[in-house]
């Protein structure tokens, strides 16, 4: 039969069809995998996965059992994270097992989530419509950008929880762009455990709970959870006293609740935690069972969880009396989890994750010293207000470290940034100065320009003063807060991060220097500066106040000094230098 199609309707295909070309044009794709750069997050052994989103390196296939292998192929845990300005984000890539369970959904299984960091470190979650086919895609649209200076936030992007990704693309439209962030230099936290671990039963993979404490704490997390297969086997800890981790969690008992022998948990616990101490000094965390939920209503369900804690608990003990350092426990009821916190009783649901996150995040920061505040100058977090790369230039100074030990550390903000020394800067208004105050000496400048006290405390927290034994530090930091905080907050910060910095250097000699005089607020910092050099007169620190150098007779800034009423020129750089040259 004949088919005779119209003038107007072939008018109306072609238009159609050269529409979808348009549309299709609108985007470019990115594929993590081609990057220069490794920049697949939440793994431990980078450079024997590239290619891959799978979580144990090719060597571990015959050691391990075959299901924990099979398990060790999904990629629980792992993240992806880029810069962009695009109003709308497409995911597209293709994962092999099924979509979802009965008991956990399929967004949770087979889907990603995104999140933005913005411009001020405040996270936003962002919603996208989703279609599960032989190829999986999401897809966010109306992101919008709260400055509208066009530089975008920071995303990162969580992989499914129980599926394996075999290929993924990332999509921004065509006048955007999408610049993907190097995996980190920072020691991560390393997780062992089971099923709960992997992230059972989240409704997506941002809120198992391993990825709630990467996303409130910014450290990089390693998740070994493996569903059902958590056993405390030699074969795991051999590989995992290959990680150079901040922390280890081992969160195994409610795959070892049935052990029919107590002596197997408590072996294993002895023999796994000596096997990580003889190659790390890394802090250990030892994890008891969580409960079940219907422990109320079957002692048989209760006594099963306490048959697994009790051994821990011993061997627990048994470590301390032996004097093992640094290992340290979290209880069933520091978990705390509430009656409806699980979906059938054990496995948590979103709510029961979040209770997990919580207690373990208030364990960690004990055990890290990462203390906090009420005021938002006292809680860390990160930046990118100015235009250089804030992350690029945290990450360049734990590389310089590590390979270039200082002996005198310059920690503050623009007036520091942009004076002169390595990490180097763009700009640099007062080389000749700093290269005379400092020369023949291993100085490394740990100014960033915009931040507040919040963002230095963050950078601490996060490893650049880590890994060495500096001799003298110079903190010089909040006049950023003027603008936000109160006189009482920007004090109490700046004795956190004195606190924090002392901790950290026990043995430098730690300068606090005052707040330099500021066009139209040289009362206001004269008030914060006497109060500031009365509290560090009643520490161990040195108080240095440059102040009479940079003021007139009036008690006023000296505009000579200065380029705009805040940063020093050459000549008040010179003057800074004079000053400092006598606590050398």
């Amino acid at each position: 039969m004949e088919i005779r199609v119209s003038k107007k309707s072939w008018l109306l295909l072609i238009l159609f069809l050269g529409s979808w070309g348009t549309l299709q044009a609108q985007y470019k794709w990115k594929n993590p995998q081609e990057q220069v750069c490794p920049v697949i997050r939440g793994r431990a052994w980078q450079s024997e996965l590239q290619g891959t989103y799978v979580r144990l390196p090719l060597k571990a296939q015959s050691k391990v059992r075959t299901p924990l292998w099979d398990l060790s192929q999904q990629s629980a845990g792992l993240s992806v994270a880029f810069y962009s300005n695009s109003p709308e984000i497409k995911i597209k890539y293709v994962a092999k097992g099924s979509r979802g369970m009965a008991h956990m959904p399929v967004t949770g299984v087979s889907g990603v989530d995104l999140y933005a960091t913005d411009r001020n470190g405040r996270s936003r979650w962002c919603a996208g419509k989703y279609s599960f086919g032989d190829t999986i895609t999401y897809t966010y649209s109306g992101l919008t950008y709260e400055d509208g200076s066009g530089r975008g936030y920071e995303y990162e992007l969580f992989l499914p929880l129980y599926n394996s990704v075999s290929f993924m693309q990332i999509g921004v439209r065509e006048n955007a762009f999408i610049d993907f962030l190097p995996v980190s230099q920072e020691k991560p936290l390393v997780i062992y455990g089971t099923s709960i671990a992997q992230g059972a039963c989240a409704s997506r993979p941002g809120m198992a709970w391993g990825n709630i404490i990467n996303r409130e704490l910014k450290h990089p997390v390693v998740n070994l959870g493996f569903s059902g297969n958590g056993k405390m086997e030699k074969e795991i800890f051999e590989l995992l006293s290959e990680i150079n981790a901040r922390l280890y969690i081992i969160d195994c008992m409610p795959n070892m609740a049935n052990a029919t022998d107590s002596a197997v948990i408590y072996n294993r616990t002895l023999d796994g935690v000596n096997m990580l101490r003889a190659r790390s000094d890394a802090p250990v965390l030892l994890v008891e069972h969580s409960g079940y939920m219907n422990e109320y209503t079957s002692e048989k369900v209760k006594s099963s969880y306490k048959m697994a804690n009790t051994p821990l608990r011993r061997a627990y003990e048994d470590l301390i009396k032996n004097k093992v350092a640094d290992i340290y426990y979290l209880t069933k009821e520091d978990i705390g989890l509430s009656m409806d916190a699980m979906v059938e009783g054990v496995h948590p649901s979103d709510l029961g994750m979040q209770q997990y996150a919580d207690s373990y995040i208030r364990k960690i920061r004990e055990i890290l010293h990462e203390e906090g505040g009420n005021s938002s100058a006292c809680i860390p977090c990160k930046q990118q207000r100015d235009p250089y790369d804030w992350t690029a230039r945290h990450e360049q100074v734990l590389d310089l470290n590590s390979k270039n030990s200082p002996e005198i550390l310059m920690i503050g903000n623009s007036i520091t940034h942009y004076w002169a020394g390595e990490p180097l800067s763009d700009k640099q208004s007062g080389k000749e100065a700093w290269e005379k105050l400092f020369k023949g000496r291993r100085v490394h400048n740990l100014g960033f320009g915009w931040d507040k006290t919040e963002n230095v405390l963050w950078r601490i927290y996060h490893g650049e003063l880590d890994g060495f034994q500096a001799k003298t530090i110079f903190l010089l930091i909040g006049t950023n807060n003027l603008q936000f905080n109160t006189d009482r907050e920007i004090l109490d910060a700046i004795m956190l991060l004195t606190k924090t910095i002392r901790n950290k250097q026990p043995a430098a000699k730690l300068y606090v220097i005052g707040l330099l005089p500021r066009k139209g607020m040289e009362e206001r910092i004269r008030r914060i500066d006497s109060e500031l050099q009365d509290w560090v007169s009643e520490t161990d620190a040195v108080y240095i106040d440059l102040t009479p150098s940079l003021i007139n007779k009036e008690g006023r800034i000296d505009a000579s000094l200065f380029s705009d009423g805040l940063h020093p020129n050459e000549k008040g750089y010179e003057r800074i230098a004079s000053v400092l040259s006598s606590f050398l």
